[in-house]
């Protein structure tokens, strides 16, 4: 339900969003913003993403685990995906994924929102209404013992 609402809230949202720069700047201004967007953004992705590669390569070669530029990386092609697609609002969210500090936010507030949610569903792994073994006492049995 929160996808369709979203699904249709977002165009909505960027042609209002449109509407009011081209007020603002004009409609010339607000056309040619939004075709620099896209070959912006995908300098910005490349480049953004090499260093974001160059840093996962001296990762693994340091026998380091590397996830946060692994992490890193996924939000450097999301922020350069929404830099393509046009709008303001995606603008602005991807130039938020692709610069380097702002990115390093947003994937402290991933990390913490991921590891949270693991941990509830950690914990609700043995609580689904059927017994646990916890004391690893459970034994195999014959397919002929069963009850059909």
């Amino acid at each position: 339900m929160l996808a369709l609402v979203l699904l249709i809230a977002w165009p909505v949202a960027e042609l209002l969003v449109a509407i009011e720069v081209a007020h603002l700047i004009g409609v010339a201004a607000t056309i040619v913003l939004l075709l620099i967007s896209m070959p912006l953004g995908l300098w910005l992705a490349r480049n953004q993403g090499r260093v974001t590669w160059q840093r996962l390569g001296a990762a693994i070669s340091a026998g380091r685990p590397p996830g946060t530029e692994v992490v890193d990386g996924a939000l450097v092609l999301l922020g350069g995906a929404l830099l393509i697609v046009p709008g303001f609002i995606t603008d602005v969210i991807g130039l938020v994924l692709l610069l380097s500090p702002t990115r390093t936010l947003a994937r402290r507030g991933l990390i913490r929102n991921f590891r949270s949610r693991l941990v509830v569903r950690a914990s609700r792994f043995g609580n689904s209404g059927r017994p646990y073994d916890v004391d690893s006492t459970a034994t195999d049995i014959d397919s002929a013992q069963l009850p059909r």
